[in-house]
């Protein structure tokens, strides 16, 4: 019966200190209001009195949301709340079930209607309360008539995102021993007595939930402190594939120099290949040099393709030494500030830059592929036309020799006709195998041509082999690169991560130290402060002035000691006078700036 008494009590006067507030406030109340949060904590309770226990294969359980579930079924027009309860995938357990459902029946502003209705059908209540319980008797019909006057407020909540399942529900007697304080001229001493104790009870049972808070604060810390650790080491890995694709880089620079000397090995070959032909067909007919100045043009060309090479192999060994600048900066950033996560940034936009430069690289290559891809055509062009040469040559070789023969028959039918024209005949064969042997020199000469011209194609083969050979690990090197832009992100989001859960806990910090001076706050006022007598000050404490007739003795309510009347002409409503009182100016100052870091 005493639990149902002070339940009751409790009920009434947390609808009362509700409304009044509410009204202050122009009717309108949010979820974080305090006095709304001490209703559903009292409602709860209430709720919760003489509930029977079930028992299932799990284990026992007590749970308000049960009666509430006969709503639905006794009235229909609230199949609406239940089925919002059921969207809301944070809310796991039958409490957090039966906690939002009180918010959203009272801003319905059906709470009492809703309640009413389980009053009226008591044969089903009795299902799940004892006989005793505070529903089934008369404080339930009375409790349902005090919540009708929550019709008037209009309750805007907001239920995602709110944890309604870990709440824990404790009532703050704050408002009841405010009330208590106000009828103290009618109560006797002992009563008072009994009140100092339950604030006493009150404040302790608050520092230790407190206390619990902190803890769990610390833990979450150290869970932070480990996982920074963890990104630290993967720091390190990253720092150690950084320097393996270094490594793989300087090993393609060294590549790149052994081709450009094997190229000017070759240049320097077709060079002296060059000037040895010259020299052949200088000697040999008109008609050559045209094609001997075609040649000597296109090794000019090839000549500008290597120097351009060069100047590219250049451009590469000068952004090789920005990078080893770069790496080195880098590293004297990271030795700096290994515990900071802007290092991180710079180090990710650092590889993005490489990344950027290894993919132009990789484009300076194939344009130079496709060039020497352009040149082994030409060059086959070429060997075509030498053939085609060579096969005019063999052609004009058989007609002398077919002249030859023919100039031979004639020679024996001109001995046996005329005898008398040998010599001349003889000069004339003479100047036939003179002819015949130049002849068989040019075709030897073609022919070392046509074997020097098939060595340069099988170099200019493997050199695309090798070319292909370095595409390929591009390629690879591609897709390191995006591996490490993929554990970038990774490496950004858990940062990203840590910061926000880092402001949270900042932000829970600050919320437990201004709850703990806002409980220093009612112990001072609780436990009171020294009342200077009015013969122990002579003068005021703040401007020094003796006190006289016209210059009056006034106490500050909030520390206890005496002015005048301009240094105390400033009322705060206080927690142990609710109305407002005289202060000081001093306290005046203190209050306002607690009461905006409070707000703030």
């Amino acid at each position: 019966m005493d639990e149902r008494t002070n339940l009751m009590n409790m009920m009434k006067i947390s609808i009362k200190v509700l409304i009044q507030s509410a009204l202050n406030l122009g009717r309108s109340v949010d979820s974080e209001y305090p006095p709304l949060q001490q209703f559903f904590c009292i409602m709860e309770h209430c709720l919760k009195h003489g509930l029977k226990v079930k028992k299932s294969f799990i284990g026992q359980h007590k749970s308000f949301f049960g009666p509430l579930e006969l709503v639905e079924k006794l009235c229909p027009e609230s199949s609406d709340i239940f089925a919002n309860i059921k969207n809301l995938p944070e809310i796991k357990t039958a409490v957090g079930r039966g906690r939002a459902w009180l918010h959203l029946s009272l801003m319905q502003k059906k709470l009492s209607d809703y309640l009413q209705i389980l009053i009226d059908h008591k044969d089903l209540l009795s299902d799940f309360y004892e006989p005793e319980a505070l529903m089934l008797g008369e404080e339930g019909a009375v409790i349902v008539g005090l919540l009708v006057g929550l019709n008037m407020i209009d309750a805007n909540l907001c239920l995602k995102g709110e944890d309604l399942d870990s709440q824990v529900g404790i009532i703050d007697f704050s408002f009841y021993l405010k009330d208590i304080q106000l009828n103290d001229d009618n109560d006797s001493k002992a009563d008072e007595i009994a009140n100092v104790l339950d604030q006493k009870h009150y404040v302790e049972e608050l520092n230790r939930h407190l206390s619990c808070t902190v803890a769990d604060l610390q833990s979450k810390i150290e869970i932070l402190e480990k996982t920074n650790a963890k990104i630290t080491e993967e720091l390190i890995a990253a720092k150690d594939r950084i320097v393996s694709l270094q490594s793989e880089h300087n090993q393609l620079l060294e590549e790149s120099l052994l081709i450009k000397e094997k190229s000017e090995r070759s240049v320097e070959v077709s060079l002296q290949d060059t000037k040895v032909e010259l020299e052949t067909y200088r000697q040999s007919r008109q008609g050559l040099d045209e094609m001997y100045n075609e040649i000597w043009r296109q090794l000019k060309a090839e000549k500008q393709a290597r120097l351009e090479q060069e100047k590219e192999l250049e451009l590469q060994l000068a952004i090789k030494i920005e990078m080893e600048m770069a790496m080195k900066l880098l590293e004297k950033d990271i030795h700096e500030k290994q515990d900071t996560l802007i290092v991180l940034r710079r180090q990710l936009d650092d590889v993005k830059s490489i990344n950027l430069q290894t993919c132009q690289k990789v484009k300076e290559a194939e344009t130079t592929l496709h060039k020497k891809n352009d040149n082994v055509v030409s060059l086959k062009s070429k060997l075509d036309q030498m053939e085609s040469e060579t096969k005019l040559m063999e052609e004009r070789f058989k007609k002398s020799e077919k002249a030859r023969q023919t100039a031979e028959e004639n020679c024996v039918k001109i001995k046996k006709e005329f005898d008398a024209k040998n010599e001349s005949l003889q000069q004339q064969l003479q100047k036939l195998d003179s002819r015949c042997s130049s002849l068989g020199n040019e075709l030897q000469l073609e022919k070392e041509q046509h074997e020097s011209l098939q060595t340069e194609l099988q170099k200019e083969k493997t050199l695309n082999q090798s070319l292909r050979n370095e595409l390929l690990q591009f390629s690879q090197l591609k897709k390191d690169f995006d591996k490490l832009h993929f554990e970038k992100k990774q490496v950004q989001k858990l940062c990203d991560e840590q910061e926000q859960a880092l402001q949270e806990m900042g932000l829970h910090l600050s919320q437990s130290k201004l709850k703990m001076e806002d409980i220093k706050e009612v112990n001072k006022a609780l436990k009171g402060h020294t009342w200077l007598k009015d013969d122990e000050a002579s003068g005021c404490k703040q401007c020094k002035k003796e006190f006289s007739i016209s210059r009056r003795k006034h106490h500050c309510r909030n520390c206890g000691d005496i002015f005048c009347n301009t240094c105390s002409s400033n009322e705060l409503s206080l927690p142990s006078y609710p109305k407002p009182v005289r202060v000081c100016d001093i306290c005046h100052n203190l209050l306002l700036q607690r009461c905006s870091s409070n707000c703030s």
